[in-house]
């Protein structure tokens, strides 16, 4: 009763992948997941849309994966995004191209995703359980052998995958249970920290909530090197000023980065740097003020500034550089106005840190990927021990990315589970 060819671990994106593949092989399938609902994690991404992949080209897609992007390669020439593009068409799910290459459901909605691999997986016939909390992965020897569950109950398989995810949005079941199980395998876990997080900053302007809420748009945000001052990273996206630091797409693309950097020059703190007007450089920016300013000259230089930045910024910035926000042309020095436009080109923020893993959209770290094979997604150490998703340490940018990532390599592993099962 409790055999199968194939055990699944997990209902998110890649176990739910993992399943089906195997269970296309003919193989009898046990998917089992430790929450009520499977899916939890493909209901939310997207901002509850279901962003199920990204159509730009293979090698863009690596580059937009920064952590181990490129153990992927291999994985791609077997099955990558196009191929994810098919499998949901044929599953019935319209998909629509959106900026960036981003592949949303026609319908904008997450479920349509989720009852298509449902529908797909009772259509194979693989069993499921939910509140199925496993304790253990059994092995003998040099082999996976199956389960054993919090209650007691054991499993027998010819393979196990194990898809439960890493450490980030605890809340859709993503609790770390899986790193315990590579590591009595044998596997490394590489640390684990939060990428695609908001960061944290004790300046005093963001304590006294000075700037919370505003949004910039478009503007360029760098992690500085702390010896040389250099950027590390720049992204050119949106970005919002939060009670306890920094948010939006540019600060989650960077926060890893800021993770990194402390960690490596062994920092309390290091400087992100907002350039307001990326496509313009700093003399030219102060031409074009001093221009504005010189035609106007009477009037009061926060009026004739005004809509040039947001106001809050505008007023914030030419207070930080002691400019009196009613001053005219007349009295208006120079070496303000150049310290003004300074700020617009690189305000520089010092930052401490990033929210916990707990908060971050992605886990960097996890099981190290020089103990998979790529092409499989099976373990060198452990004869039928697969791993898919996000526990394995590879992660991604928001967009498509990660749950990519996840989809390829749950595919691999239960493709290949089903075989060396049969």
């Amino acid at each position: 009763m409790n055999k199968y060819d194939v055990i699944v671990i997990g209902g998110g994106p890649s176990g739910l992948m993992a399943a089906i593949a195997a269970a296309e092989q003919k193989c009898k399938v046990l998917l089992l997941d430790k929450g009520d609902n499977l899916g939890r994690k493909l209901a939310i991404s997207g901002g509850g849309r279901c962003n199920v992949t990204n159509r730009l080209p293979v090698d863009e897609i690596i580059k937009h994966i920064p952590g181990n992007g490129r153990f992927l390669y291999s994985a791609f020439s077997e099955f990558n995004n196009l191929d994810i593009i098919c499998f949901f068409e044929n599953l019935g799910v319209k998909l629509k191209e959106e900026d960036h290459g981003r592949m949303f459901p026609a319908s904008n909605q997450s479920q349509t995703v989720i009852d298509a691999l449902l529908n797909q997986l009772k259509k194979l016939h693989v069993d499921i359980r939910t509140k199925a909390a496993v304790k253990k992965v059994l092995y003998e020897g040099d082999r996976a052998v199956g389960v054993e569950l919090h209650n007691g109950e054991t499993y027998h398989s010819g393979a196990v995958v194990v898809a439960v995810g890493g450490k980030s949005v605890p809340h859709t079941g993503s609790t770390g249970d899986g790193y315990a199980w590579a590591k009595a395998a044998g596997h490394t876990i590489t640390d684990l920290y939060p990428t695609e997080v908001p960061v944290t900053s004790s300046e005093p302007f963001i304590k006294n909530k000075a700037l919370q809420g505003l949004s910039l748009r478009d503007v360029a945000v760098s992690v500085l090197d702390p010896k040389k001052g250099k950027p590390i990273v720049t992204h050119q996206m949106d970005m919002i000023f939060t009670h306890f630091g920094l948010s939006g797409p540019a600060i989650l693309r960077c926060s890893q980065f800021v993770v990194k950097a402390l960690q490596k020059f062994k920092v309390n703190e290091i400087i992100v740097a907002i350039d307001v007007f990326p496509t313009v450089n700093e003399e030219e920016l102060f031409q074009q003020i001093m221009k504005k300013i010189k035609a106007d000259p009477k009037k009061a230089v926060k009026n004739v500034l005004k809509g040039f930045v947001p106001e809050r910024l505008l007023l914030f910035l030419l207070e930080k550089n002691e400019i009196d926000e009613s001053i005219t042309y007349a009295n208006l020095p120079n070496d303000k106005i150049r310290g003004f436009v300074k700020d617009l080109k690189r305000f520089e923020i010092k930052v401490n840190g990033t929210l916990p893993i707990e908060k971050a959209f992605v886990t960097g770290g996890g099981v190290s990927v020089k103990e998979i094979n790529p092409k499989e997604m099976s373990s060198k150490l452990m004869n039928g021990l697969y791993f898919c998703g996000e526990i394995l340490d590879i992660h991604g940018y928001t967009g498509g990315y990660n749950i990519t990532a996840a989809l390829v390599t749950g595919r691999l592993a239960g493709l290949n589970a089903g075989k060396q099962s049969k």
